[in-house]
């Protein structure tokens, strides 16, 4: 007679501990992966908030003609009295408002300033308008320059 041992399939405890710690080293960097992506997804959002109000108020400003102006000017927020470049010095608003005064809603946690100085650029006497716009800790600066060719 012949006596069989029979062996049963299956895992053994050290194998299954491998696999655990191996699942777990891998979880762990991929959860890692996961909060970095989470932390940073607003950044974005508010860094193109920032660069898309400050474009615009530079556009709005570099189209105003060079020189001076009669008249001129606003109270407030508003921007509708501007008619020409040097009306945006030291402009500064908390929040962001559209050109008649009236808030953009959503966007109050948002400040923004304007500075006008006389400029030489490769040899042209132009107006270097900068355009700082801030929420918390964020901040963005465009500088734009305008020459009085054309106006």
């Amino acid at each position: 007679m012949s006596s069989s041992v029979r062996r049963c399939a299956g895992f053994t405890l050290a194998e299954m501990l491998i696999a655990i710690v191996v699942i777990g080293v891998g979880l762990a960097g991929v959860l890692l992966a996961f909060q970095v992506t989470v932390k940073g997804s607003a950044d974005p959002l508010v860094q193109r908030q920032l660069q898309a109000v400050a474009e615009g108020l530079l556009e709005e400003a570099l189209s105003k003609p060079y020189t001076p102006q009669a008249g001129g000017g606003a109270g407030g927020c508003a921007r509708d009295g501007f008619n020409d470049v040097d009306d945006y010095h030291g402009y500064a608003a908390s929040g962001v408002c559209e050109i008649n005064g009236s808030a953009v809603p959503g966007l109050s946690a948002y400040a923004v300033g304007v500075q006008v100085s006389a400029a030489t650029l490769s040899g042209v006497a132009t107006k270097r308008i900068q355009v700082t716009v801030t929420r918390g800790s964020d901040s963005l600066q465009l500088v734009g320059h305008r020459s009085g060719y054309g106006s």
